[in-house]
């Protein structure tokens, strides 16, 4: 089990409980802070810290199957 933390500008947080069998799909703004945190025997302990940065392109077309 491991808590995933999103914090984003204009007040964007989402925080979920995941299991070790869950897939989660997340969409957030860009700049966002995107942390993990895991279990230890004195408490939470911040695993990995990731920052969605900006594309380097921009998707003009969206497709749906």
């Amino acid at each position: 089990m491991v808590i995933l933390r999103c914090i984003g500008p204009n007040h964007f947080f989402v925080e979920k409980v995941i299991l070790s069998c869950e897939i989660y799909s997340l969409m957030a703004p860009y700049g966002s802070r995107i942390e993990i945190w895991g279990n230890n025997k004195d408490g939470m302990l911040l695993e990995e810290r990731h920052r969605l940065s900006q594309p380097k392109y921009e998707i003009s077309e969206f497709y749906a199957a």
